[in-house]
This record gives structure tokens, C-alpha cells and sequence, in this order.
């Protein structure tokens, strides 16, 4: 999953790059259906690896975005800000593992069966649902307008 993940940030083409964050979604269902939650690991790939990655390759493959060129200056302009982002990510990982409020308590504290989140998701936040909903239909649109080839004779 790392590996993927590492390889994603690190493309300049970007079709290879959500290709390689596809990988790194369906490593990082693996971990969750071995860690004992195979609804979220099948939610992952389907919502994650599955409608969203494919939402992102369309959008990339119809506005035509080419592999981008190497970056001009000093390699601390280049790589600055991925070493700022990734060490203020990890101490958060830290502090998050070795202050863990529910490290005390047992599994059935917090665990939701999967019928309850389908009663809540479908009962009392359907409206919620339904919102999202349209916003990736909307998206979806505006994706094509953006992308569809102008008529002759129009500029922008």
C-alpha cells in the first residue's frame, strides 16, 4: 500500500498515477478486511476504487491532461513541501497511536453492524444521501462541459 501510494505522488503522468492509487485502495481494503471489517474493506472498493477512481480517470482522460515536465530549481523547492507534509502527517500518526482513546474499551463499544449503518444512512440521513448524490451528478456534468471540443469559430 505504501509502495502504491509512494509511486502515485511521484508520477508526472497522471493516468498512471491514479492507477497506482487504485492499487493503493485495494491494499488498503486488504488491511481492513484483515483487521475484521470486510463491510468497509467491499465499501472501499467499491466507492473508492471502484466509482471515484473511475470518476477521476474519465474526468483526466477528457480534459486531456498530459504528463507534466520536470520541475525547474534547487531540489528543496521540489521536494519541500512533500517532506513538510509527510512529517507533519506522521507525528500526527503518532500522537493518534500512542494517545488512542478507545484503546481501553472493548470492540463492542464502538462496532456497527452493518443493518444499523443501512437503517441510518437510508432512513434517517436519506436526504444527506441524496444531496451527495446529486453533487456527483453535478460534477459528472460539469466534467463534460469542460471537456467537450468548442464549436468552430467560438474562442474562449
Amino acid at each position: 500500500m505504501l509502495a502504491a501510494t509512494l509511486l502515485c505522488i511521484t508520477r508526472r503522468n497522471p493516468v498512471h498515477a491514479v492507477i497506482y492509487l487504485v492499487t493503493g485502495f485495494f491494499a488498503l481494503a486488504l488491511m481492513f478486511y484483515l483487521l475484521g471489517a470486510p463491510l468497509v474493506a467491499a465499501w472501499e472498493v467499491i466507492v473508492y476504487a471502484g466509482a471515484i477512481m473511475v470518476l477521476f480517470l474519465f474526468i483526466i482522460m477528457m480534459l486531456g491532461l498530459a504528463p507534466q515536465e520536470v520541475p525547474e530549481g534547487p531540489g528543496w523547492q521540489r521536494w519541500g513541501p512533500l517532506v513538510l507534509l509527510s512529517s507533519s502527517l506522521m507525528i500526527c500518526t503518532l500522537l493518534l497511536i500512542f494517545q488512542d482513546p478507545m484503546a481501553s474499551k472493548e470492540i463492542g463499544d464502538y462496532y456497527l453492524a452493518p443493518q444499523a449503518l443501512g437503517e441510518a444512512l437510508f432512513g434517517r440521513y436519506a436526504l444527506a444521501v441524496e444531496v451527495v448524490s446529486f453533487q456527483l451528478l453535478f460534477a459528472t456534468i460539469g466534467a463534460y462541459i469542460l471537456g467537450r471540443p468548442l464549436p468552430k469559430g467560438e474562442d474562449s
